[in-house]
């Protein structure tokens, strides 16, 4: 028993090295002085984070990635919301079916997800005589194709958690159903929503694959503004620009956790 543990433990580290150690070696990169990466470094600087926040792309990017991912989440969450409430609390045909539809998004690989959108858009703009690849609503709207999967999966899992007696005592002391659901069921599910809707954000904002192929001129987000800088420079720009993220997405799940807590939902 006690060699098991051993090497249960002995496992956990090794899993939580392979997962940080990237990311520890990216933010140390960060604030290499050497333009070309080298170790051990000549020095430390943070001239890298000057030139990422100095560049016009990265800030475009970046409030093009906040602005498409806030609609998208404000949207689609709702929307998954729903239809988790659907799948689990009513007595639908087919809801295995239903389920695998709704997160079909999260299933297919990003990069075949968005070559099929790009050839829909270009059918669409062929009959309805307008521009939808390369604008912001044809790029919200394919990323609450992302938010809404991941919704219903935090959510579902949520609601599966829930005690229905207390929405039944509420039924038989009188109150109505929609009553019941404002104000009893839709605090408990306050949880699974917000943290739904702070991963349907990330996913929104980091997605690289599923966008490729839908930006357009001036409409370029932040992952896809770090791919066309590495396309002619490679230096710790990126680094540091990958570090900002990473402080702003941790800042974010230790925030939402504060308030709800996330290991009750994930």
């Amino acid at each position: 028993m006690r060699l098991t543990g051993l090497i249960y433990r002995g496992g956990i580290v090794i899993a939580y090295t392979v997962m940080l150690l990237p990311v520890l070696l990216l933010v140390v990169t960060s604030v290499f002085r050497d333009a070309i990466i080298a170790f051990p470094p000549s020095g430390l600087s943070l001239d890298w984070y000057r030139n990422a926040i100095g560049r016009e792309e990265f800030l475009n990017g970046f409030i093009v990635s906040f602005k498409v991912a806030a609609i998208a989440t404000v949207i689609g969450v709702p929307v998954g919301t729903a239809a988790s409430l659907a799948l689990v609390r009513s007595n639908i045909r087919a809801k295995q079916a239903i389920t695998t539809f709704l997160l079909g998004p999260i299933i297919v690989p990003g990069i075949v997800a968005g070559t099929a959108l790009y050839l829909t858009y270009l059918l669409a703009q062929n009959q309805l005589d307008m521009d939808i690849v390369g604008t912001l609503p044809g790029l919200v709207a394919s990323h609450i194709l992302l938010t809404i999967p991941w919704t219903v999966r935090v959510v579902t899992a949520g609601l599966q958690g829930l005690d229905r007696s207390v929405e039944e005592a509420a039924l038989n002391l009188g109150a109505r159903p929609f009553t019941v659901f404002w104000r009893v069921t839709l605090p408990m599910m306050r949880p699974a929503i917000v943290a739904a809707s702070m991963f349907s954000f990330i996913q929104s904002f980091e997605n690289l694959e599923l966008t490729l192929l839908l930006v357009g001129p001036g409409m370029s987000t932040l992952p896809i503004a770090m791919l066309n800088y590495l396309e002619f420079q490679i230096d710790p720009t990126l680094a540091a620009v990958a570090t900002i993220q990473i402080v702003v997405i941790a800042a974010m799940m230790l925030i939402t956790d504060r308030y709800v807590k996330l290991s009750r939902i994930v």
